[in-house]
């Protein structure tokens, strides 16, 4: 078992490693394995690579994410501005589906919504608005509607974890009913139990995953 103090010492370095990221207004605390990430942070980008760095440190078992984005003046945009390059960004990124997602643009916030078939068109969208200027957040609100039936999602999942070496597979159980999944077990860490969210999420045919896998080093 790790120390909150270790945690916390490895999450500032781990924000600190990333380049692209300006840690410099980031407060962390640490109990009981949880993580919480206060103060601001310049754009939403920002927010979302800090989340990802805490997540990737050892003995990680929770994290609020209570950082706010406080956008420099230099950075501020209309409305409209950033709808129309939210639009541009989905027709690049998706150039089969965009016509099915749906932009919405209100004080710097881009709601997605619409109906995808497949839940990486749904995070394909996420990643492609996230780093536009001027937006303070995404609200992804993208409606899965798979056109197949999804008869065998247990043992495709199932398949996966076999598959990658991130995942011990005999300490993880994969319940499905229709396309809703359910993941139990126990993980050791934080990063492996999203990875196990991320292979159950891209099999075809689901549309939602309910990640009640416990972290346990």
């Amino acid at each position: 078992m790790r120390t909150d103090n270790e945690i916390e010492r490895d999450v500032k370095d781990e924000l600190q490693w990333n380049p692209d990221l300006d840690a410099t207004d980031i407060a962390v605390s640490v109990k009981q394995g949880v993580v919480t990430l206060a103060g601001f942070v310049k754009s939403w980008s920002d927010k979302y690579e800090a989340e990802m760095a805490a997540k990737r440190v050892s003995g990680v078992r929770g994290i609020a994410n209570d950082l706010e984005v406080r956008l420099p003046n230099v950075d501020e945009r209309p409305d409209p501005d950033i709808a129309r390059d939210a639009v541009s960004a989905l027709k690049s990124q998706l150039p089969l589906s965009a016509d099915d997602i749906r932009v919405v643009v209100k004080n710097g916030w881009i709601t997605l919504e619409g109906n995808v078939e497949w839940y990486y068109q749904k995070s394909t969208a996420e990643s492609a608005v996230r780093r536009l200027k001027g937006v303070r957040g995404v609200i992804n609100s993208i409606v899965i509607k798979p056109r197949v039936q999804p008869s065998e999602i247990k043992r495709k999942i199932e398949d996966a974890f076999k598959r990658t070496a991130e995942i011990d597979a005999n300490r993880i159980t994969v319940e499905a009913n229709g396309g809703e999944v359910i993941l139990k077990g126990t993980v050791r860490s934080w990063a492996e139990r999203e990875e196990a969210g991320r292979q159950a999420w891209a099999a075809p045919g689901v549309t939602k995953v309910d990640n009640r896998i416990v972290v346990s080093p």
